[in-house]
């Protein structure tokens, strides 16, 4: 190839904050995989929108579009430290009221709750269920105070 040409070839994308992507990633704690995506369809997300942490949108930033890269992040800094807080006893009556009132919970449980908006969804963990059906969840990421594997593959960038 002549320097002209080499010189013509177009860069691959990068990623940019605003940049929408297609991926495969995987999010890893000493437990194990709590996100895989590389033996389903990939992923789709915009950057700086809040899909994904602030840390692991940092790893993305200037990233080349084909790219696969793994990153270990320290314990606290992919989602934060856990927060006792985040832990917190929900009424069997609103339990009823925001889904399935027949529903048994068993300890280990992941249950899906809207936002208050309604506009999304967010998660917690059965840590307990008392004699009269109240539920002791934690909200924390199933990451947080964990360190974090970060795999990703960078299929396309826009």
């Amino acid at each position: 190839m002549t320097a002209d040409a080499i010189a013509s070839t177009p860069s691959l994308p990068t990623v940019q904050q605003g940049s929408f992507l297609t991926l495969h990633y995987r999010l890893a704690g000493p437990a194990g995989d709590v996100i895989n995506t590389f033996d389903e369809k990939p992923a789709t997300l915009s950057v700086g929108t809040g899909e994904l942490s602030p840390a692991l949108e940092q790893r993305l930033i200037g990233l080349a579009e084909g790219t696969r890269a793994t990153f270990e992040l320290a314990a606290g800094e992919a989602f934060g430290e856990r927060n006792p807080d985040m832990q917190q006893w929900v009424a069997r009556k609103l339990l009823s009221e925001l889904g399935d009132p027949d529903e048994e919970y068993a300890v280990g449980d992941v249950v899906e709750f809207p936002t208050p908006d309604g506009m999304g969804q967010y998660a917690g963990v059965v840590l307990q269920v008392s004699d009269d059906g109240a539920v002791r969840f934690d909200f924390n990421h199933p990451l947080a105070g964990v360190p974090v594997t970060f795999e990703v593959q960078l299929i396309g960038v826009l």
